[in-house]
Formats: C-alpha cells, sequence, structure tokens
C-alpha cells in the first residue's frame, strides 16, 4: 500500500498572505488540525497547524518566562516567538521546512516518517505541486479497511499451527523452543514457558490471528530467568 492509495485528494489549502482568523476558521471548519499553504499555482510553501495558533497574545496565552531565562534564550528566539503570538498573516506563523512524501512511497515509509519527525500529517508532493495529503486520520481507516476484510477460509488443525509456529520463528523474541503449539478442532493450547509475561500476550495475539483459530487455551508458565521460580500469573 502507498501514500496515494490513502492519502486525501482534495486538499484544503491556505494563501501565504491569508490572516491567522482565516486559516483558524478554515481549520474549524472542516475539522482538521493542520493547513498545507501553497501559492496560486499549488506549490507548497509551508504548512500551518493548531499548534502555531495556540499561544497567542489575544488569549494571553504566549510563552513567558523569567527574566534571567530571557537572557540565557536570546534576543532571535525572544523575537521570532514574538511573531508567532502576534502576527497577523499565515506566511509569518507557517513552517517552511516541509516533511513531505512522494505519492510512490509506501505506507510503512510514510508512517515511519510520521512518528519519526512527530507530525500528525504528510503533504504529498509530486514534482512541486501539492496531490495530497496523509494524515493519521487516513492511517486509520486503511487500518479499518483492512481489518475488516472477509476472513480467509478456513484452515485444518494442521496448517493453523504451522501458520503460528512460523510467526513466532519469525519474531526475535519468540520462544520457539519452550512453547508448544497444539490445535485441536480450531482450538489453540498453549503450553510451555516463557521468561516474561509480555510474552503471553504476543503468542495469544500471534494464534487469534491465525485464520481458522476458533479459540485459544492460555497454559503458558511465567517462570523467572535468574531464580528460576514460577511466577504468578498477574
Amino acid at each position: 500500500m502507498k501514500a496515494a492509495d490513502v492519502m486525501t485528494r482534495h486538499v484544503i489549502t491556505v494563501m501565504p498572505d491569508a490572516t491567522i482568523a482565516e486559516a483558524a476558521r478554515l481549520m474549524l471548519r472542516h475539522r482538521i488540525s493542520g493547513l498545507p499553504v501553497a501559492d496560486r499555482d499549488g506549490a507548497i510553501l509551508g504548512i500551518v497547524t493548531e499548534g502555531d495558533l495556540i499561544q497567542r497574545a489575544e488569549t494571553d496565552t504566549e510563552k513567558q518566562r523569567p527574566r534571567w531565562l530571557e537572557l540565557l534564550v536570546g534576543p532571535g528566539r525572544l523575537a521570532q516567538e514574538y511573531v508567532r503570538s502576534h502576527a497577523r498573516k499565515v506566511a509569518e506563523v507557517m513552517t517552511t521546512n516541509v516533511i513531505s512524501v512522494m505519492p510512490e512511497a509506501s505506507l510503512r515509509e510514510t508512517v515511519t516518517l510520521m512518528e519519526a519527525k512527530h507530525v500528525k500529517r504528510l503533504p504529498v508532493i509530486d514534482g512541486d505541486r501539492l496531490v495530497g495529503i496523509v494524515s493519521r486520520a487516513n492511517v486509520m481507516e486503511a487500518v479499518v479497511d483492512l481489518l475488516c476484510e472477509t476472513p480467509v477460509a478456513t484452515a485444518s488443525d494442521a496448517e493453523i499451527r504451522k501458520r503460528i509456529l512460523a510467526e513466532i520463528d519469525q519474531q526475535p523474541w519468540g520462544p520457539r523452543g519452550n512453547v508448544e503449539v497444539t490445535v485441536i478442532d480450531g482450538v489453540v493450547a498453549l503450553d510451555g514457558t516463557i521468561l516474561d509475561e509480555r510474552e503471553r500476550a504476543a503468542l495469544c495475539v500471534i494464534a487469534e490471528n491465525a485464520p481458522g483459530v476458533k479459540g485459544i487455551r492460555d497454559q503458558l508458565v511465567w517462570v523467572d530467568s535468574v531464580s528460576g521460580l514460577v511466577i504468578p500469573r498477574p
């Protein structure tokens, strides 16, 4: 799945010479938390978000520091913050270093970039033109669509067991040598020892995701790796 498959194609944008009030009204009207800033040709110039607008002089929420700390911060930083809290135009508060993706970027790459840069949305750029935007909501919609897909036809007990063991083997935490999996009439029994209680939940998730599973019997025992003592299940 690519960015182009999940992105919103009809993007609400704002011009750089628009007022802060106009940008805020657009966000409220369309229930969005950020707006790409584009010129008349569709080239992206920046992005403005709710975070750029919430610390304002009008609401007495602009940053305030003790006098001694202001001396350490320096006049340049203070001047920049003054602009952000008093400016009237979008161009004066927008972020110009826009983090974006191309339409052919994979969804994995897109989400990884969102997480790494701590952003909630990524403009999708083709050349120098804005063609869409991927937000967290778009990713959630993709998750829902995939989760609601028609389940695979029922598998045999042997196939279920094979799938579960293969998935355990692929995981770096997978306690393959200590866990035994048996399947009878679609019910998976997990036996053996785990060295961390969190492995229990992960193993159960692996089992429940195998097509054809009707139930899970968790019979795992948590053993402390240092003392060898059996730890009671929380």
